[in-house]
């Protein structure tokens, strides 16, 4: 038996079946890339949790995650195209980034938190203070707030790297060189500073305080920041509630990232206690001390042109809104 169809139905059927169609057209979300390192946080807890996936749901964007060593292969991903959005890294490695060339734009920036690196030998060590450095062997990652913590120490003391054997190794490699006594100092920051201290008896010659601010910067490339600067008003949101509850709940931050960083709760307490986490929007004034790092770093031959800090791209969060 023949059916008949009212225009009226097949009209509904029609933009139904269009809009299945573009539903369907639709449905390959957008992916947003994120880089990371064992001391980012911030964004470390925004992964175990699925916050940022929860999110960016609406938007109809999901996230890859990519761990990185230390800031300067993260930043050189970046560059290339290979991530969108790096968690934050200190404040010598986007110099580094920008002397090679890539198009950074600055979302975010933490507060201060100088006592969170620093320069450590072994409790019986007979170095006592930065200036018996002279002649030893000391390990630090390149590139890192380490180099340059370790470069203004040394200045301070009327000392230059050219006075010491640098050894540039990242944190694992440099832990166990320290341990068996292959170098005679090493610079690191948290939380693997708060876990030598924790599992092995060491003593600080110094830190940042009076000799490097430790600003950690979290950056995206300028094409996704030109993109999708929606996608980033809500990560900047999610990392400032974040960094806020870090310091409001010490101890239920510890527990959580307990079993990602493999270290006891009290450590990473302690590790989180010299991190400011205060996530704030980044200022062209707040880059004076990124212009000193970079004539520091040229002068030491570390970079191979002068690189102007202000040239970059500062995220004005709620811009999008």
């Amino acid at each position: 038996m023949a059916h008949t169809i009212s225009r009226r139905t097949a009209t509904a059927a029609l933009l139904a079946l269009a809009a299945t169609g573009a539903r369907a057209q639709g449905a390959a979300p957008a992916t947003l890339r994120i880089g990371y390192q064992k001391s980012s946080t911030l964004i470390t807890v925004l992964k175990i949790r699925g916050t940022l996936e929860q999110q960016l749901a609406p938007l109809n964007v999901k996230i890859s995650w990519h761990e990185f060593a230390n800031g300067l292969p993260l930043l050189e991903s970046l560059n290339v195209g290979n991530v969108d959005f790096s968690a934050d890294v200190a404040d010598t490695v986007p110099v580094f980034a920008q002397a090679a060339g890539a198009e950074l734009t600055y979302v975010a920036q933490e507060a201060p938190s100088p006592s969170a690196q620093a320069i450590v030998v072994k409790a019986d060590s007979p170095l006592k203070k930065v200036a018996d450095l002279k002649g030893k062997k000391v390990a630090f990652a390149k590139g890192a707030g380490v180099h340059y913590l370790l470069i203004a120490a040394l200045a301070q003391a009327g000392l230059s790297l050219k006075d010491i054997e640098p050894a540039y190794l990242a944190p694992a490699d440099g832990r166990a060189a320290f341990e068996k006594g292959a170098v005679d100092a090493w610079v690191i920051w948290d939380p693997f500073l708060a876990a030598v201290q924790a599992q092995s008896p060491v003593r600080v010659l110094a830190d940042g305080r009076d000799l490097a601010s430790y600003q950690r910067y979290y950056l995206a490339s300028r094409a996704f920041a030109k993109a999708r600067p929606e996608v980033l008003d809500r990560v900047y949101t999610e990392l400032k509630k974040a960094g806020q509850w870090v310091k409001a709940s010490p101890k239920d931050a510890a527990a959580l990232l307990a079993t990602a960083w493999g270290l006891d709760a009290a450590t990473i307490e302690q590790a989180n206690s010299r991190r400011s986490y205060e996530v704030r929007p980044v200022l062209q004034a707040a880059l004076a001390e990124q212009q000193k790092i970079a004539d520091v770093f040229l002068a030491e031959k570390l970079l191979p042109k002068k690189v102007n800090a202000q040239d970059v791209v500062l995220f004005k969060p709620g811009a999008a809104a």
